[in-house]
C-alpha cells in the first residue's frame, strides 16, 4: 500500500487567462477546480496511473468535504481527521503570455494537539501495511516542523521508505530524520542551502552534501531545465525535458512523488520509478488543473524520459 499524509488538504483552483494587466478587469479563458496539497496530489495522480492509495491527513469545513469526496470519486481511500477552521483554497493563475504560473496560498485550516494526536494515532495503524509513504506540504496553523521529524522517524523505525517534499523550514526539519527521498525545486534547494542555486553544477554540489551527510537522495527539479536525480545507491541522473507547451506546470513536481512511489510499490528499479514520475511530470503540464494527467500520455512519454548519467 502506499500512504500519504496531508497535514494542510488544498483545493486548487486554477485560472486561465490570455495575460495578466493589473487594475483591468481580466476575463477568464477557462478555470477549474483540482487536488492541492502534494501528497495528496501525489495520490490523485497514482489514482491516474492505475495504483490506489490510502490518503491520510487533516480536513476541515465544506471545502475539506469536497477534498475527501474527490478523492473518494478517484478511488483513494480516505482517511482525514476533521480539524478546526476550513481546508483552504489556493488560486493558481495560468497566463498565456508568460512563461509560468503564479500559484497564491491561503492559510485556514487550524490544528489542536488532539486532531494531531489523532492523526498520529491513524498514521500508527496504517504503517505497518505501507510499502512506502509520501509525505510533506506546508503545514497548517498548530503544527510545527517537527511533525516531519516525528512521522519520518516512525516510518524508518518499521524499515518503510519515505518521499518527502517541503520548503523551509519544513524541509530542514525533516531532512534531519533521513527520508529516502527528498525531491526539492531549484527555490527549495537554495533556501535549504542558503544561497542561490542557479546551475546544475551547484545543484550536484548541494546534492551531493546532502546524500553524504543524511544518506537521503535528492532528486532536484528545475522546471523548464529539467532535473538531477539522486538514487539512494549514489547514482546521479540528468534528466532533460520533453519539448512540449506547457499550459500549467501546477503539480508537476508531485507527479515525480507518485512515479516514486509506484516503483517502492510494484518493486522497481527506482530508475523506473524516475521515468514513470517525469512523464507523469510532462503528463500533467499538458493540462489546466493541478495534477491532471491522462494515462495515454504517461505512457507515451515514458519511453521518451532519458536518465543521463551526470558527469561531475
Amino acid at each position: 500500500m502506499i500512504l500519504t499524509v496531508t497535514a494542510n488538504t488544498t483545493l486548487d483552483h486554477t485560472v486561465l487567462i490570455p495575460s495578466y494587466q493589473p487594475t483591468k478587469t481580466i476575463r477568464a479563458t477557462r478555470s477549474t477546480f483540482g487536488m492541492g496539497g502534494k501528497p495528496a496530489v501525489a495520490s490523485w495522480i497514482l489514482s491516474e496511473m492505475g495504483h490506489s492509495s490510502r490518503a491520510l491527513g487533516l480536513a476541515a469545513g465544506s471545502i475539506g468535504h469536497k477534498v475527501e469526496t474527490m478523492l473518494r470519486e478517484r478511488g483513494i481511500e480516505v482517511d482525514f481527521v476533521p480539524a478546526s477552521g476550513e481546508t483552504r483554497i489556493n488560486m493558481v493563475i495560468a497566463a498565456d503570455d508568460a512563461p509560468s504560473q503564479t500559484t497564491i496560498t491561503t492559510n485556514t485550516l487550524i490544528v489542536d494537539p488532539a486532531h494531531l494526536d489523532e492523526l498520529r494515532r491513524r498514521y500508527r495503524h496504517w504503517l505497518p501495511q505501507a510499502r512506502v509513504v509520501v509525505l510533506g506540504g506546508t503545514l497548517p496553523t498548530g503544527m510545527q516542523p517537527s511533525f516531519y521529524v516525528e512521522f519520518i522517524q516512525l516510518a524508518r523505525e518499521q524499515s518503510v521508505p519515505v518521499i518527502f517534499d517541503a520548503a523551509e523550514p519544513n524541509l530542514s526539519a525533516g531532512l534531519s530524520a533521513r527520508p529516502t527521498f527528498i525531491k526539492p525545486n531549484q527555490d527549495e534547494l537554495s533556501g535549504l542551502v542558503g544561497k542561490s542555486v542557479t546551475t546544475f553544477e551547484q545543484a550536484h554540489r548541494a546534492g551531493l552534501s546532502i546524500y553524504q551527510q543524511y544518506g537521503t537522495a535528492p532528486v532536484i527539479t528545475f522546471g523548464a531545465e529539467g532535473a538531477l536525480a539522486f538514487t539512494p545507491q549514489g547514482q546521479v541522473y540528468q534528466i532533460p525535458p520533453l519539448p512540449i507547451e506547457v499550459v500549467s506546470a501546477a503539480g508537476a513536481g508531485d507527479a515525480v512523488l507518485a512515479g516514486l512511489a509506484s516503483a517502492f510499490e510494484r518493486g522497481e528499479p527506482v530508475e523506473q520509478g524516475l521515468r514513470r514520475g517525469f512523464a507523469a511530470s510532462t503528463a500533467v503540464c499538458l493540462m489546466p488543473g493541478t495534477g491532471e494527467c491522462r494515462r495515454e500520455d504517461i505512457e507515451r512519454f515514458m519511453p521518451q524520459i532519458q536518465l543521463l548519467p551526470y558527469l561531475a
